[in-house]
């Protein structure tokens, strides 16, 4: 089985899919490490990237790649945005959060490729602002709304509940497909 799985900034994305890769013994992919390291290669912050270079310069390096992992590989998980959209034949889980939840999660976690926040308002303005300018391109380059939450076959909210509480849901979720 292939799962994708997207969210919200701060949804646990990237926390659950490790759980669920362990879990299953499968590989785990995460495209935002993909796109931070060509952000690094350019001297550049995920944020800087994405402002910087053109949509087809971003995606289509982490584009290429979802699409022929999907095609390769039966059983692994990926997270990211446009996973689902890349790999179709995958279970797609989208995790949500609500925005303070998600502001408070992401200052206290400050990834290495991103600019530097002073304060969760800072963080919620600047992912504010990487939602709209990700859904901009998304929607220039493929016609998608990857927040439109009929795309996928599970949605989570995460405010609420633990890494391990989700990780519960999906498998009894996935144990019946």
């Amino acid at each position: 089985m292939i799962i994708t799985i997207s969210g919200l900034p701060g949804s646990g994305k990237t926390t659950v899919a490790k759980k669920l890769s362990k879990k299953l013994n499968y590989e785990f992919i995460s495209v935002g490490d993909l796109k931070g390291q060509f952000a690094k290669e350019k001297g550049m912050t995920i944020d800087e990237f994405m402002r910087k270079c053109s949509p087809e310069e971003v995606h289509q390096k982490v584009d290429d790649y979802q699409k022929n992992i999907g095609k390769t590989k039966k059983e692994f998980i990926i997270e990211g945005w446009l996973a689902y959209h890349f790999i179709p034949n995958s279970f797609k889980i989208f995790l949500d959060v609500q925005d303070e939840v998600s502001a408070e999660r992401v200052f206290k976690d400050q990834r290495e490729d991103e600019k530097k926040c002073d304060t969760r308002e800072e963080v919620k303005k600047m992912l504010e602002e990487r939602l709209k300018i990700s859904d901009e391109q998304f929607y220039k380059c493929y016609g998608i709304r990857f927040l439109k939450k009929s795309n996928y076959d599970l949605v989570i909210d995460t405010t609420k509940i633990s890494p391990n509480e989700v990780l519960e849901k999906i498998l009894y979720e996935i144990k019946n497909v």
